[in-house]
């Protein structure tokens, strides 16, 4: 008699699990039709390229040459496009500088479809808050980029990339192409450790290249996922390989992070080392972090701590690693400009074999080349915001509240509306005079309006001297049979690497 009973009530059970999951999956496909077609409505002005009845535009996204695909439906659809993700996620895809200035000169938030997969790895930080708490972490967070903190930061980004240039002349030895993205990226985190933890000149070890490996891994499987929108859903994402491989990742970076923190922490207790810290010639990023207060009184709590400085490892170490590499990319494709850059630098520094702050602000032919550089190589191709309050464009078409934006930077870049023949490398549209006559949204490496990177100048900074030492040390010439594959990786990166010929220019060439 009790097998019968509980035999019933397990079919009971059974039943009325079914019948809950099946009223859940209703609701939840119910949810994604409205929005759909909301989303659709809103965009019903604009036209786009064909979808595929399943996969929208993903299908097209994934592919290699996504970007420059892009680039050709400017031609076709000017000012914008439709651009779906699957048939449920819609976006207003834009690529013209009036119209990311009808957005982006505003403070909307960041698209929540595709910045809250970072939350697993980052947390609520700058990135992606939004409202009086992202107002807050900006305020508390500037201080740390102001020039005064960054100035003696040239002499930590100079020591990282004499660490790399060594290596560089062993590989130059052998007379082959090879591939720099991966030299470039470690030597941006051990500047990036030593202005964020005020890591000392030892470099990187096991752990922090466990760390470098977790952020590369995590940026791979960021990309994938956006792009893949059957891996949207959070809960059947982290039921899948690809779901736990990013939570083992995500791991590995907190692991790294908070034990950081944790020394520091550790060492404020003690009277002398916290004398020590704060009549150091420099602050680093943690110490801002950790004696960051508001008008209150009110300091970052130990999960805003994280957060930032996740966001800050992230931001800072995976956006200027894409960017000295495509900069040393443009210089290996055009000699003359190489050695204008090269010349300019060793006027500049004449009998010195160090560079200094004021040095930079000089370096005026070498920063139109890493801006020209910016423009076709954009280290973040594209963002996306969702829309506050409406958004009428300067064509009379507009867009409400709650409709999805995705700046394509990329393409923004290389609008022949905007630039004249986009595919060339032209340092001299970055003079003054051609500035002053250019739109200023047309130009947007680090976004643009009150929720511009706020650590621009420190990556300025960092690509200027990462790029004078290298020039004053080598001679860059590509490799024509391993020309890069451009591919987006939420950072724009080379499917096969950046190889590249090195030739050492000898004993004094740094003078």
């Amino acid at each position: 008699m009790v097998p019968v009973l509980l035999s019933l009530s397990l079919s009971h059970l059974s039943l009325w699990a079914f019948g809950l999951v099946s009223v859940l999956v209703f609701l939840k496909l119910t949810r994604l039709l409205l929005r759909r077609q909301m989303l659709a409505r809103a965009m019903d002005r604009f036209s786009g390229p064909p979808t595929h009845w399943l996969f929208g535009h993903a299908l097209e996204i994934q592919q290699t040459g996504s970007l420059d695909k892009v680039v050709s439906w400017t031609h076709e659809f000017p000012y914008a496009h439709q651009l779906w993700v699957g048939q449920f996620l819609g976006f207003l895809n834009i690529y013209d500088p009036d119209y990311a200035k009808a957005v982006y000169s505003r403070g909307d938030p960041k698209a929540p479809d595709f910045y809250d997969f970072f939350l697993q790895w980052i947390g609520k930080g700058l990135l992606v808050l939004q409202g009086p708490k992202w107002f807050q972490h900006r305020k508390l967070l500037t201080p740390g980029f102001h020039y005064d903190v960054l100035k003696p930061y040239v002499a930590l980004f100079a020591e990282s990339t004499r660490v790399m240039l060594d290596k560089w002349e062993k590989k130059a030895r052998e007379q082959k192409s090879f591939d720099i993205y991966s030299d470039v990226g470690h030597m941006a985190l051990d500047s990036l450790m030593k202005c964020t933890f005020g890591k000392g000149t030892s470099g990187l070890n096991d752990r922090d290249n466990n760390y470098y490996l977790s952020v590369k891994e995590l940026t791979l499987l960021m990309q994938q996922r956006i792009d893949s929108f059957q891996y949207h859903n959070d809960f059947i994402y982290f039921l899948t390989p690809h779901g736990r491989r990013f939570l083992r990742a995500c791991q590995v970076a907190h692991d790294h992070t908070d034990q950081v923190i944790r020394e520091r922490k550790a060492a404020l207790q003690d009277e002398k080392e916290r004398e020590r810290i704060q009549s150091k010639r420099h602050l680093d990023f943690l110490d801002i972090l950790l004696g960051a207060r508001d008008e209150e009184g009110i300091k970052l709590s130990d999960e805003d701590l994280r957060a930032e400085v996740d966001t800050f490892m992230f931001e800072g170490h995976d956006t200027t690693t894409s960017a000295i590499s495509w900069v040393l990319y443009c210089m290996s494709l055009y000699p003359e400009h190489q050695r204008r850059c090269r010349e300019e630098i060793q006027e500049i520094l004449g009998d010195r074999d160090t560079l200094k702050w004021d040095d930079l602000a000089e370096m005026t032919y070498l920063t139109m080349c890493i801006k020209e550089s910016f423009r076709l190589y954009p280290p973040v191709p594209q963002v996306y915001r969702q829309l506050s309050q409406p958004v009428n464009f300067v064509d009379g078409r507009s867009l409400p509240e709650g409709s999805l934006i995705s700046l394509h930077i990329y393409a923004l870049h290389r609008n022949s509306t905007v630039w004249p023949d986009p595919e060339v490398f032209d340092p001299l549209r970055f003079s003054p005079e051609n500035v002053a006559g250019r739109h200023s949204f047309a130009f947007i490496p680090f976004s643009a309006g009150p929720r511009n990177c706020i650590g621009q100048q420190f990556a300025m900074a960092e690509v200027k001297v990462v790029t004078a030492l290298c020039l004053l040390r080598f001679e860059f010439a590509p490799d024509p049979s391993r020309l890069p594959i451009k591919m987006p990786q939420l950072v724009l990166r080379s499917k096969n690497g950046i190889h590249l010929h090195l030739k050492p220019l000898g004993p004094g060439s740094e003078k």
